[in-house]
């Protein structure tokens, strides 16, 4: 366990923020807090609802200075689809006086008729689920999603909603999300964290610029890690020249088949060998051993752009990038490096870019991106159920404009205060850390 560490020393070594570019700073100085409801599947150890709601309910560093958004927002109601074994909830209920309801429509109405919260985080991962024949874990997004805007069409009241990860494993209903949202006017972000992560060495590919080709790399689990490598992709090819154009055609390969599709030039090992190089160092095209374990999903977009999701060994922190520009020889590459606790910091910088939406009203990227790899995604599980069937999607040949997110990214300062040496906080919402002095 960690040592209790005392909150008198920690704020004498920390320089309050004075002057921090926090995009709700004047909600906060106007005097009153966002009413913010909870919604998630099961509030366990590391589990999304800890590591979002912890950084609502403590403070917590992002680009090196501390963020207080106790300030700005209060946590006031949550509601919960199950009660696993060292569930949180009771915790934090009797240490943030937070209010449990029974039902979604309660949480959000605080035990009234109408809605009564400023806004809403609808966090549908985690938990026990069971997986369809595509091997699809059945999160419960779209029903927690029907059932929040159900209370906001009753109430005649729109607030921003943010729901985690992709919008649904069924692409009809995510696209039935979006419609809605849409035509409700409400405020919706959804998406991965990895777009945030600092990347080492420094990348930036400028907006417009003649990208050919991309690679996107990751060490974890079937699905839910492919979605996370997706997002990553799509976050730099979206602001290719032109734009997105949408996406014509999806593969899910492994083994041999995946290896037969690139010796047909349908995606580019090189390419891979500069993304693992990025991590591993010169050299690493060693990683070409791990093949028999290897999978794919290999996208052609509308525009002839190509890309590729490699999944590589067993290494959950693997994130890995490479894209080739018109007239370079030599890749682009960067390793996205997501900060100590195996992940878990990451959720500061996304958290930190949920307020803004929270507050703004506003997503920090089109939510158009999340929705296209949603479908990706799908078309992907369908794919390898079909055995690697090469499936044409219409449904995603749509386009949509980029956004400049660079503001929300990790930089690294954050990792002179807390790196790899602070042990990871244990508990319903951690404790402060003490920084590294």
């Amino acid at each position: 366990m960690t040592p209790a560490i005392s909150r008198r020393n920690f704020f004498r070594t920390t320089s309050a923020l004075t002057a921090h570019e926090l995009v709700w700073a004047s909600q906060a100085n106007s005097g009153r807090k966002l009413r913010v409801a909870a919604v998630y599947t099961a509030f366990t150890h590391r589990s999304h609802v800890n590591v979002i709601l912890e950084n609502f309910l403590q403070p917590y560093y992002f680009r090196g200075k501390r963020v207080d958004p106790r300030a700005a927002f209060e946590i006031v109601s949550m509601w919960g689809d199950q009660n696993l074994e060292g569930d949180f909830a009771d915790d934090v209920i009797r240490d943030y006086r937070v209010a449990r309801y029974e039902t979604i429509a309660g949480a959000l109405c605080l035990g009234g008729d109408r809605l009564a919260v400023d806004a809403v985080l609808s966090i549908g991962e985690g938990g026990r689920y069971y997986k369809n024949e595509l091997d699809q874990v059945l999160f419960p997004r779209k029903r927690f999603f029907d059932e929040i805007v159900a209370v906001m069409g009753k109430s005649n009241r729109i607030v921003p909603l943010f729901t985690d990860k992709h919008l649904s494993y069924r692409w009809d209903w995510a696209k039935e999300m979006y419609d809605t949202a849409r035509a409700m006017k409400i405020p919706l972000m959804a998406g991965s964290s990895l777009p945030l992560a600092e990347r080492r060495p420094p990348l930036d590919i400028p907006m417009g610029a003649r990208m050919e080709e991309a690679v996107a790399i990751h060490g974890g689990a079937l699905e839910t890690y492919d979605f996370h490598a997706l997002e990553l992709l799509q976050s730099v090819v979206e602001a290719r020249q032109h734009g997105e154009t949408g996406v014509s055609r999806v593969q899910f390969l492994q083994g041999s088949a995946l290896w037969e599709a690139a010796k047909q030039g349908r995606w580019s090992p090189s390419l891979a060998d500069a993304a693992m190089e990025a991590e591993l160092g010169t050299g690493a095209n060693g990683w070409r051993t791990f093949q028999p374990e290897a999978h794919g999903i290999l996208v052609d977009y509308k525009d002839g752009f190509r890309g590729t999701i490699l999944r590589i060994g067993d290494l959950g922190k693997r994130w890995n990038f490479a894209c080739r520009l018109q007239g370079e020889s030599k890749p682009r590459a960067t390793q996205y490096y997501v900060g100590p606790w195996r992940n878990r910091y990451l959720f500061k910088a996304f958290t930190h870019a949920i307020q803004h939406h929270l507050a703004k009203g506003q997503a920090p990227w089109p939510v158009e991106r999340t929705l296209l790899t949603t479908g990706i995604l799908d078309a992907a599980m369908r794919s390898r159920h079909r055995k690697g069937e090469n499936l044409s999607t219409p449904q995603l040949e749509f386009a949509y404009r980029p956004v400049d997110f660079s503001a929300f990214r990790e930089n690294g300062a954050t990792w002179a205060v807390i790196d790899e040496s602070v042990p990871e906080p244990i508990g319903a919402i951690a404790q402060e850390p003490r920084p590294v002095r």
